[in-house]
């Protein structure tokens, strides 16, 4: 029986480790940076998704052997300029309280008339220390004026993706892991892993 290869994911974050382990479906062992001990906490002090990506895909590849893959995501809001971006998860002030950046993002749109947003992705993969290749995948859509839908999580209930009706909240799972920022990036790093074997 050949081991399936090794990718761990730059992150303490499991929702975030299950959708890529779902989109991977089964090509890949798919561990996080729970897994093991000493990885470091990363401090994500970059200005963009590609400077914070590389901070966790390097500093996790330098502790732990085989492929390391990071990823650095937000939305990004036309009428804001591009905000929240990097400051998704933090955007109500406190990192990671989707209810809290939900309502502050509401509160910015009230009233515009451009709902213009993407989800953007970047993934940095690493080893041993090295930066091996990046990729970005994004998704264009546009924001709604109140929360639809109970699936996803951060921004999922608010954002409607391009040739959509429906918010990735209301869509589910399987159809956001088929058109999303990560899994259009993620397609991109199995392309690469693939052409590497």
């Amino acid at each position: 029986m050949h081991a399936l290869p090794r990718l761990i994911v730059a992150t303490r974050n499991a929702h975030k480790t299950a959708e890529i382990r779902a989109m991977l479906g089964g090509r890949f062992e798919v561990l996080n940076s729970n897994d093991f001990p000493e990885t470091p906490e990363v401090e994500e002090t970059g200005s963009t998704f590609l400077e914070n990506a590389r901070l966790k895909a390097l500093a996790v590849s330098r502790v732990v052997d085989g492929w390391v893959l990071s990823d650095d995501s937000g939305l990004e809001v036309d009428a804001l300029g591009g905000a929240p971006g990097v400051w998704s998860s933090s955007f109500g002030g406190v990192e990671g309280d989707h209810a809290r950046n939900n309502a502050r993002l509401l509160q910015e749109m009230a009233g515009k008339s451009e709902r213009g947003a993407r989800f953007r992705c970047t993934m940095v993969l690493a080893r041993q220390g090295q930066e091996v290749a990046h990729f970005s995948g994004t998704v264009e859509g546009r924001l709604i004026d109140a929360l639809q839908g109970t699936a996803g999580f951060g921004y999922d209930p608010l954002f409607i993706p391009e040739g959509h009706s429906a918010t990735f909240a209301e869509l589910g799972d399987d159809v956001k892991n088929s058109l999303s920022h990560r899994s259009r990036a993620l397609a991109l790093v199995i392309n690469h892993l693939e052409n590497l074997e």
